[in-house]
């Protein structure tokens, strides 16, 4: 089957399924729907996973980058959609959970029926454009998007949750739904399988404590200190979530719980 689907993007997420499921990336730099379709009719594939998107540092990039986060966040997903659509090929989308407020008193986790309602970011007001259109597009075309959020991974990378803290050493308290990259890439597998339609939210079971994060991390590096910080005191904004995992383990697969691969993301991660 990995010889049938086809990667758009070469960031944090395409690079990580390319290298864990050996599926081909597409190496055009795409400007409009006729790059897509030729880029269609040379691999010819059944699946195309979309991973394409711009976020910057962090999310206050894409404020001073409107434009480009715009066209890679909203635009280039509709006409992947449209290039699906028109050659009846299936579309995987790699959207994002950051599109919600989240009242931590009253709040249950939020599953996929909720309607976004996060517009105060850029970022989160481009990836719900994208979101909206393929919702409707997926009426006629065969769409699976697929919602991570905060990714936390066992190796180093710039995007990857535990390097940003170990640079910062700084902390907020405030629970947080997280994806660890490794389930992240056995649930997309999972859902290729059973080829699975519809909007799901991707993140571990039960919300991350970063306190923890950096707990584990000091088993392994017992030197290292950090600080807890006010989340309310730092005057960003930024959307601190719990997402249901209901929806995906309903598919047959089992959520680990984030407390469980803690110790695990860790001992890897020093090894590098």
């Amino acid at each position: 089957m990995k010889n049938e689907i086809l990667i758009f993007g070469k960031g944090y997420f395409g690079s990580r399924i390319k290298e864990d499921l050996g599926i081909e990336v597409s190496e055009k730099k795409i400007s409009s729907l006729v790059d897509v379709e030729e880029e269609v009719k040379k691999y010819r594939p059944k699946v195309i996973i979309n991973c394409i998107g711009f976020i910057g540092r962090n999310v206050d990039d894409c404020e001073m980058n409107k434009e480009k986060a715009l066209f890679a966040n909203a635009f280039l997903p509709v006409i992947l959609g449209e290039v699906c659509l028109r050659n009846k090929i299936r579309l995987i989308h790699i959207s994002t959970g950051c599109i919600y407020h989240y009242d931590y008193a009253k709040d249950s986790p939020i599953d996929e029926e909720k309607e976004p309602d996060f517009f105060e970011l850029y970022y989160s007001r481009t990836k719900i454009y994208a979101e909206q259109v393929l919702r409707f597009l997926s009426k006629k075309c065969h769409i699976l998007i697929l919602r991570p959020r905060v990714p936390l991974d066992n190796r180093p990378n710039p995007k990857n949750l535990l390097t940003k803290l170990i640079a910062t050493k700084k902390v907020i308290t405030l629970p947080n739904s997280c994806t660890y990259i490794p389930d992240f890439i056995q649930a997309l597998k999972h859902l290729i399988k059973i080829e699975a339609q519809g909007i799901y939210n991707v993140v571990n079971k039960n919300p991350l404590s970063y306190p923890d994060l950096m707990e584990a991390y000091k088993k392994y590096v017992p030197g290292f200190e950090y600080q807890t910080i006010d989340f309310n005191k730092l005057n960003l904004i930024r959307t601190n979530i719990v997402l249901s995992t209901k929806k995906l383990e309903d598919t047959g697969f089992k959520a680990r719980d984030i407390k469980d691969i803690l110790e695990e993301c860790v001992k890897e991660y020093v090894k590098y």
